[in-house]
């Protein structure tokens, strides 16, 4: 199965996420938002990343998307962002083109059934 980096400053999130994936069989990393998910990332090279839209400010998610693109060991990881329900309308700001990085996008709080669709995509 796959190793998946969880990135959010939101435990609850990260623990719920993390029982849907590891009951499916993936092992689950966490990091922080910001410069911390970066790092871990680069460190750990994980086959997928889930990461918070929102960061330090909005557009925090967009740059480490691109960072991650620019960026020769994990270019290839593929991202899938979420963000809260208050905050579905900036999905309109995150197109999922190769330059931007982020394959796929998901609404908080997530379906279970739909993120492990999402993921089994996303892996595949």
């Amino acid at each position: 199965m796959a190793k998946i980096l969880i990135v959010d400053d939101d435990s609850d999130f990260q623990n719920a996420t993390t029982i849907v994936l590891e009951k499916e069989g993936h092992t689950t990393l966490h990091a922080k938002n910001g410069r911390e998910g970066f790092e871990r990332a680069r460190a750990e090279k994980p086959d997928l990343i889930i990461l918070d839209v929102m960061m330090d400010s909005v557009l925090d998610g967009v740059s480490m998307s691109q960072q991650a693109h620019d960026d020769d060991t994990i270019r290839d990881i593929p991202i899938l962002m979420v963000t809260s329900i208050a905050n579905t309308d900036y999905a309109e700001l995150f197109p999922t083109d190769e330059y931007i990085h982020i394959r796929a996008f998901m609404s908080k709080p997530l379906d279970p059934a739909r993120l492990i669709k999402q993921v089994n995509k996303l892996l595949s």
